[in-house]
């Protein structure tokens, strides 16, 4: 599988930073997360970050600004040459994620965005991967697809119905995957091929095995899909939509650290550390 993910996002490099209206509030929730959470502490000397599966660069260039020294890895050689453009001081690598060219403790904080971990073979190893270069105390912001939302129930009501919702899942297929709870499990998705979406357990279960302890989840794409995910990931929105796509996009920002936010959203971000 891991050919078949380089060329996908190979053949995505032109297009990657045409954002549509799904990745618009993901990128502009997981950033404002990213400013909150992993500003280097004061005092701190250039400290070193890694994202893992840095694409063309998002997070590398927040992290840059927020004063982090940053390396990134990558699968896909076309969206590093992007990441070079833009970054001040490349220091990227051809890479998975399940093997990290570093060395252990290298890194004092890391991120690991775009559902990268979604796209693994094997993501429990990617996460031993990243607890390993994480010194003592370091942290790491995580997102991945989550399993149960929204977005799963309107992949079901397509299936049923003669994919009306253009899911391109049949109802086989998707209840052989349902009938696996209480796990995760792998979905085809619309020009992304095969994700794997995680429940909330697994993952904690994950993290815990790879010498990593959660301090905190948030949920994104909750309430917004309310509105199917195949509508969002187009150029742009019906105009009847868009308002209230807007105001959705508000209230799941509110909800995303909540209960509700985390228990139905598409995403989950969730911020671990290495213990001291």
């Amino acid at each position: 599988m891991r050919g078949d993910v380089a060329r996908l996002f190979d053949a995505m490099a032109d297009s990657y930073e045409r954002l549509e209206p799904w990745y618009e509030h993901f990128y502009a929730r997981v950033h404002a997360i990213v400013r909150a959470e992993l500003r280097p502490g004061p005092g701190a000397l250039r400290p070193r970050a890694l994202d893992a599966g840095c694409g063309t660069g998002f997070q590398a260039a927040l992290l840059e600004e927020l004063g982090w020294r940053v390396h990134g890895v990558d699968i896909a050689g076309g969206l590093l040459r992007r990441a070079r453009a833009r970054l001040r001081a490349p220091a990227l690598a051809l890479a998975t994620v399940e093997t990290l060219p570093y060395r252990d403790a290298a890194f004092d904080g890391a991120v690991c965005c775009g559902s990268a971990l979604s796209f693994v073979d094997d993501p429990a190893r990617a996460l031993r991967e990243l607890g390993r270069v994480l010194r003592p105390g370091g942290r790491l912001l995580l997102d991945v697809e989550h399993k149960w939302s929204l977005d799963l129930a309107w992949a079901l009501v397509s299936a049923m119905t003669g994919d009306g919702l253009g899911y391109g899942v049949g109802a086989r297929e998707l209840l052989r995957q349902l009938r696996r709870a209480p796990g995760g499990c792998r979905i085809a998705y619309p020009g992304y091929g095969w994700l794997r979406l995680f429940t909330m357990p697994e993952l904690r279960a994950m993290l815990h095995a790879a010498g990593l302890e959660v301090v905190r989840v948030w949920g994104v794409h909750s309430v917004t899909n309310v509105i199917p995910s195949t509508l969002l990931h187009r150029e742009r929105l019906p105009r009847a939509v868009a308002p209230m796509y807007s105001a959705l996009c508000a209230l799941d920002g509110l909800l995303g650290g909540t209960t509700l936010g985390r228990g139905l959203g598409n995403s989950a971000v969730l911020l671990a550390r290495s213990p001291a």
